[in-house]
Formats: structure tokens, C-alpha cells, sequence
């Protein structure tokens, strides 16, 4: 996977790290950023090397959400076409994505920002980052699935507070509201995430994309639904590779060395 101006991809040790890379405009999206995501996204399914994936802004924000000046240019594709080409695409790869992806959020995450963050696996923020769902200050709605998730994660009411107000939110309050998992000190979040990746990485990663689907389907299935997709999925993880050896590791008091097979 080649790096190019607008992403820088790397992996290693099993973590495959995506760092949104227009720090100058806070990272916000153009049209080449959000086509180099999504290749991005589908290299990391196909590539069995990679175990874990994270997605991470570079300079002092994660993504402050489209690049106005190019939605606004005499040659621009429409508002509509621009969610439909770019950010629905990535939102479904990511919720497809057979891994677990992690949203280390560096910095001010406005927007479609905000949003692609919040439809990854588990989003971690330095305490001194925000979440802003700036549509309403220009006029639009809120999309990249912001309707969907963040209903959900913190219940309708706030939600559509925060969509119509467009209130900051501190990452150490996104955390206490459920909106993300933690916020971490500045000064050991890269650490952490770090931490956090590597040991998703070595974990029975199969389990993970079986979790993964079932937590897709939670949304719209009935509880009776949920519990025949729940069999289904476990029959499928009994089945792994990583289940053996973690029953084998287990009886024989080590640790498991799970190959995500």
C-alpha cells in the first residue's frame, strides 16, 4: 500500500495505522483523502497480515470534516453526490471490516470528522480533543451515519441537542456520556493507543469480525433474532483455529497464541 499527500499508511507488528494527512486544513476531507481512505480500508481487509487497524489525524486534529472550499468550487460534485461517493463508502468499510478499527482521536473531530470516528469499533481521544457536530452552523444535516450511531451511543434527546446546537463536546465528557470509550491524558495517549492496538492485534481477531457482525445486526434484529444470530456465530467461533489453541492455552496454564485463524 502506497503512502500519497493526503493519507500515510503503515504496518507493523500487525497494526495497519491510517493518519489522515492534511494537517494544514485539519485534516479535512477532499476528494482524494476520502477515495485514498477507502483503498486504504479495503487493502486492510484483504491483507491477512494486518490484524488490527488505526485510523488517527496528523498535526493537532483528527478531522474537521469536508474541506468546504472544495464543496463550494465552481466545478464541485453536489453536497449529496459528495456523501454518496465519499463518506457512505467509508462508513460501510469500516463497519464491514472484519477487524476491529480504533479511532485515536488526536485533536478537534467536527462533522463528518466526528462521525467516521464514532462508527469505529472503540474511539479513544486525548483528553484535550472535542466532537462537534457542526452540519446545523452551515445549514445541513449531519451525515457519514451520524444519525445512526450517536442516537445510540447516547440516547435521542442529547443527541439531537447536540446536532441542532452544535455544541462542543470535551472528550473527557464524550466519555462520561458514552459517546466514546475513554479519554486519555495527552501526555500517555500515544501510548496507550499504542498499547490498546497492539494488544487487539494479538487477540483471537476471528472472534472479533464474528462479534463485529453480530453487533451490526443488534440494531434491527428482535431479541429471539439476536439470539438464533447469536448460535449461528458461536457454532462459526467454535470452529476457529484461536478457540483451540485458547482452550489448549487455558488448560495448559500459558498464553495463547492466537492466530486469527
Amino acid at each position: 500500500m502506497n503512502n500519497t499527500d493526503t493519507i500515510q499508511y503503515r504496518l507493523e507488528n500487525g497494526v495497519a495505522t491510517i493518519t489522515l494527512n492534511r494537517p494544514s486544513v485539519y485534516n479535512s476531507f477532499n476528494r482524494e483523502m476520502a477515495l485514498a481512505l477507502q483503498d486504504c480500508l479495503r487493502e486492510c481487509q484483504q491483507n491477512d497480515e494486518v490484524r488490527a487497524v488505526l485510523l488517527t489525524g496528523a498535526g493537532k486534529a483528527f478531522c474537521a470534516g469536508q474541506d468546504l472550499a472544495e464543496a463550494s468550487g465552481p466545478e464541485s460534485l453536489e453536497i449529496s453526490q459528495i456523501v454518496v461517493q465519499h463518506y457512505n463508502p467509508i462508513v460501510l468499510l469500516i463497519r464491514e471490516l472484519q477487524k476491529p478499527v480504533v479511532a485515536a482521536v488526536n485533536g478537534v473531530a467536527a462533522g463528518a470528522g466526528a462521525n467516521l470516528a464514532l462508527a469505529c469499533d472503540i474511539v479513544v481521544a486525548k483528553e484535550s480533543a472535542s466532537f462537534i457536530q457542526a452540519f446545523s452552523k452551515i445549514g445541513l444535516i449531519p451525515d457519514s451515519a451520524g444519525t445512526f450511531f450517536l442516537p445510540r451511543l447516547i440516547g435521542l434527546q442529547r443527541a439531537t441537542a447536540l446536532m441542532m446546537t452544535g455544541e462542543k463536546v470535551s472528550a473527557p465528557e464524550a466519555a462520561t456520556m458514552g459517546m466514546i470509550y475513554k479519554a486519555l491524558s495527552d501526555e500517555s495517549f500515544d501510548a496507550e493507543v499504542t498499547q490498546l492496538v497492539q494488544k487487539l492485534a494479538q487477540m483471537p481477531t476471528k472472534g472479533f469480525a464474528y462479534t463485529k457482525a453480530l453487533l451490526n445486526q443488534t440494531f434491527q434484529n428482535s431479541l429471539e433474532e439476536q439470539l438464533e444470530q447469536e448460535a449461528v456465530y458461536q457454532q462459526k467461533a467454535g470452529q476457529t483455529a484461536d478457540f483451540k489453541e485458547g482452550v489448549e492455552a487455558f488448560i495448559q496454564k500459558r498464553t495463547p497464541n492466537f492466530t486469527g485463524q
